[in-house]
């Protein structure tokens, strides 16, 4: 049996296991609680969790950084933003805390410390999936005894932007010769310029099968994919290759990347971005609108939605509707036709 007594004003249990006396503060001037923690270590017990000081130790900074070595070592390229989300608002918040002193009340009134900020649903909830991940570990590898529930928020992440030929034009107008390309590969391909097209390599490219591939593992749904070389596509690659072949003669060095910047790859174009769209009079575009825009591309030129989520790399077909989306013209053209079928059914009436 185990028993319950107070140091000073706080309240401790005493509990029992391989008969060892284990003892426990419950962090707590409340009876009630060490009532609770106590009946969670004997249940923990009868069910052959094994309890040790250290299990009821753990802080919330040390799960956080299993979080981060997770990520290290299944080679995630959102690392920096993880740590950036630890750094700045998980470990303010949560600081030292025990990992066994959290509950979901504590998860609530971060949530509204974060909105009162003027996060972002999304935002939140990206930074509450980092909390529920470093409770999961933790439970996994034995290091706490269990995790508290942690609410998300609902978000409404239905995606609205897309780009009509003339606004692509527009923009390359704006961007530097060095971006130029890549976002025209972007308009035709849809796929992601951050981590699919700044890191493609020559290899990747087949001119005589006429298609650019991506490498399992390098997607971020971890499979292969293959674009068929459109002409526009090629004609663009071609004059990427002509530029690549130019640089490596002037300098004497082999370059394996299709996009580069002075013979060297670039990771982010975010400021050339911002500045052409604010140039192009459209800001608040984003490169990620140009998946959206491929997809309707696809769908519009007739190919099968089937072979059109390949291309593109969307694998679950409600996220590839959502890109789907009617575009101001697509309804002009429904209306035009409605005129039309409307007038040849007048005539037949004359």
């Amino acid at each position: 049996m185990g028993s319950i007594y107070k140091r000073g004003r706080i309240y401790w249990v005493k509990y029992y296991r391989d008969g060892r006396a284990m003892r426990e503060s419950s962090e707590s001037t409340k009876e009630s609680d060490a009532k609770t923690l106590l009946a969670k270590r004997e249940g923990a017990i009868a069910n052959g969790l094994r309890i040790t000081p250290k299990n009821v130790r753990i802080t919330i900074d040390e799960l956080l950084s299993d979080v981060a070595n997770d990520y290290r070592a299944n080679g995630r390229r959102s690392i920096d933003d993880l740590q950036c989300r630890i750094r700045k608002h998980l470990l303010p918040f949560f600081g030292k805390r025990r990992a066994a002193s959290i509950s979901t009340s504590d998860a609530r009134s971060f949530i509204v410390e974060r909105q009162e900020a003027g996060a972002a649903n999304g935002e939140i909830n990206r930074e509450l999936a980092t909390l529920k991940r470093a409770f999961s570990l933790g439970v996994q590898s034995q290091r706490i005894l269990q995790k508290p529930y942690i609410p998300l928020l609902e978000e409404n992440n239905v995606r609205v932007g897309f780009f009509e030929r003339d606004q692509f034009e527009v923009i390359m107008k704006h961007l530097p010769d060095h971006v130029r390309p890549v976002i025209h590969f972007a308009y035709i391909t849809g796929w992601r310029t951050l981590s699919e097209i700044l890191p493609l390599q020559w290899r990747q490219v087949d001119f005589a099968d006429r298609e650019v591939r991506l490498d399992p593992g390098s997607t971020k749904n971890k499979e292969g994919r293959l674009f068929p070389m459109t002409s526009e596509l090629r004609s663009l690659l071609e004059e990427q290759r002509k530029k690549t072949d130019e640089w490596q003669r002037e300098n004497g060095t082999i370059n394996p990347w299709v996009f580069t910047y002075k013979g060297k790859l670039f990771k982010s174009y975010k400021r050339s971005w911002a500045t052409a769209c604010r140039k192009a009079g459209l800001p608040g575009m984003i490169p990620h609108d140009f998946r959206r825009t491929a997809v309707r591309n696809l769908v519009r030129a007739g190919i099968p939605e089937r072979v059109a989520m390949q291309m593109t790399g969307h694998k679950t077909r409600s996220v590839f509707e959502r890109y789907n989306i009617v575009s101001a013209s697509d309804l002009k053209a429904a209306l035009h036709k409605l005129d039309a079928i409307a007038a040849v059914r007048a005539q037949v009436t004359d």
